[in-house]
């Protein structure tokens, strides 16, 4: 019997429904129990490009990078069991900040889920507290809608990651298929957009009332799409604006209402500046605790204005006077107008004298014949012109990235800021490269980050990603040894860590690797690499005892910081 015109199997179905979102791009690892997708799309290498990972949790960490870059959807998969697990990590590193990612995992078929079947793993069920949801598809009838339902709970809202477990005889199964058409209705999904009207009222109220004002740019803002309405807001009214991690780049670092990144290892006039403020705006940010310290103590004159799509943050951890849920370039679009010009100067004025207090302590202009984390990372940000995408991994380079890489343009940093994944930082690069193909693209990573996901260079040189690898090699896992350093005692356990020869694993690997252990051989070095299309690698070997400061410790005052001393001697007998 002839298989009716417009029947599909369920993997063809899936790879249908791929193609009608927009999906060009797959990042996967086949396995037994999603063979019939794979095999299936054979039929579609013309519309979808899969990238042979070397690992799942690569996938989703590429999917991730994929989506930060691009604004859209990206799409992980894997098999069941083992592969489906290991997408857990990566799977929770997009739920915590928000990235709208789609894992596709095959499963058991039906009859053998719960009889602890070979590579069996209850995954939608595992995943259910690091996602947004997740599917297990029972019925082919179901999968078409499943899926598109997915990408609409993925990218809705406050975007997050979704899975779909599709057992391995759904895949096989056929059935007609008809995509459901027309807007995918989410039960409870009642996405307030607009601010309400008297809540407007109370915080223009409050704008006008502050003499010290300043507001806090988080992530929601890139989300938003609301850099112009952010920097209205700071315009008309003369506040000055501190970010979060993950709010880089959605003000200018050359702005002049711009002071840096709040925080624990946030700058010395922007802490300061919080603690003394008597109004705090908060667009799309959530009051985690590495950018408020000690809650208790937190802003303590301040009145606070929190805008945010998620309702569910507004008040859980830090007490607000006004609280807007709504999308964040909506609600400004309604606040904007009603705001008329203040002067702030006095402000203003404090807030350039902490800056100017710390300006020498600035480890930039420390000479010395030693190479510096710091100095690299300020090297390179001279040496691109800042124009490029930094994606960085986990640690003292990620804050050292944050304080001396100065972006100019939303979403070019991207690192795992919620969740802290060390590895994150390869494996995401190579996804944003798939959507920024010509876009100078630089991975800030560690010795030891490196080292979690190093295997993914394989599969850089395979698709040929435009990445540069900048390893910054201290010898040490570099934030913990600091903590040990400072509220240890300096005893420095299983913190060291050995390396391989980087530029031989480059080799085996095939790319090009270079060492840089000199601050006046980071220009040429840098020069050669641009010059070099497809990934690269840079080891830079650097001062193994340094700091990243200023440093607020775990549950200080958020003034409390740790600053680095004017005259800073690294001694190896205090070591």
């Amino acid at each position: 019997m002839d298989q009716k015109k417009n029947e599909l199997t369920g993997a063809e179905i899936m790879w249908e429904c791929l193609v009608r979102e927009g999906v060009d791009v797959v990042f996967g690892y086949p396995g037994g129990a999603i063979l019939p997708a794979y095999d299936a799309l054979n039929k579609y290498t013309d519309k979808i490009h899969h990238v042979l990972v070397r690992h799942e949790q690569g996938a989703t960490h590429m999917a991730d990078g994929y989506a930060r870059s691009s604004g859209k959807v990206g799409v992980a998969m894997a098999t069941s069991g083992p592969g489906a697990a290991n997408m857990v990590t990566g799977i929770a590193t997009a739920m915590m900040d928000s990235v709208p990612i789609v894992c596709i995992t095959g499963q058991v078929p039906r009859a053998a889920i719960g009889s602890d079947a070979f590579q069996e793993t209850d995954i939608a069920g595992a995943v259910i507290p690091v996602s947004k949801h997740s599917y297990l598809v029972m019925d082919i009838n179901d999968l078409a809608n499943t899926i598109k339902e997915a990408f609409a709970v993925a990218r809705s809202g406050r975007p997050g990651p979704v899975l779909v477990d599709i057992p391995k005889d759904i895949q096989t199964q056929s059935v007609e298929f008809i995509y459901p058409e027309g807007p995918i209705v989410i039960p409870g999904n009642n996405i307030i957009q607009k601010a309400n009207p008297n809540d407007l009222e109370e915080a223009i109220s409050l704008i006008y009332k502050a003499e010290r004002p300043v507001i806090l740019a988080g992530h929601g803002i890139l989300l938003s799409g609301a850099s112009k309405e952010v920097m209205e807001l700071a315009e008309i009214a003369n506040i000055p604006i501190a970010w979060t991690l993950l709010g880089s780049g959605a003000i200018p670092s050359s702005h002049p209402l711009n002071m840096g990144m709040m925080g624990m290892h946030g700058e010395y006039a922007v802490n300061n500046a919080i603690q003394k403020a008597d109004l705090l705006i908060a667009c799309g940010m959530r009051f985690d605790d590495r950018v408020t310290g000690n809650v208790k103590t937190y802003s303590p004159d301040s009145k606070k204005i929190h805008i945010e799509i998620d309702p569910a943050e507004i008040n859980k951890n830090v007490r607000v006077d006004v609280g807007i849920s709504g999308d964040l370039k909506t609600v400004l679009k309604q606040l904007n107008p009603l705001l008329k010009p203040k002067s702030n100067e006095n402000w203003l004025k404090d807030i350039t004298v902490w800056r100017s207090e710390s300006l020498e302590r600035d480890i930039i202009n420390l000479q010395t014949d030693t190479l510096y984390g710091a100095q690299v990372i300020y090297d390179l940000w001279k040496e691109t012109k800042g124009d490029a995408i930094v994606v960085s991994d986990v640690g003292q380079h990620q804050m050292l990235e944050a304080q001396y890489f100065q972006h100019e343009e939303p979403n070019t940093l991207l690192t795992s800021g919620g969740l802290g994944t060390m590895g994150f930082s390869l494996p995401a690069a190579i996804g944003a490269s798939f959507s920024k193909t010509e876009k100078e693209i630089w991975v800030i990573v560690g010795d030891g980050s490196i080292q979690m996901t190093i295997t993914e260079l394989a599969t850089a040189v395979q698709e040929q990603a435009n990445i540069k690898i900048a390893i910054i090699n201290n010898g040490y896992l570099g934030m913990v040894r600091q903590w040990q350093q400072l509220f240890y005692d300096a005893r420095y356990k299983e913190t060291p860590i050995s390396s391989p020869d980087y530029l031989k694993i480059a080799e085996a690997y095939g790319l090009k690797g270079f060492r840089v252990k000199k601050r006046n051989e980071i220009p040429k070095i840098v020069d050669k690499v641009q010059k070099i299309r497809g990934p690269v690698l840079v080891e830079f070997v650097v001062e193994q005892h340094d700091m990243v400061y200023p440093m607020v410790p775990a549950g200080a005052d958020l003034h409390e910081m740790i600053n680095r001393p004017v005259h800073d001697q690294f001694q190896e007998s205090e070591m």
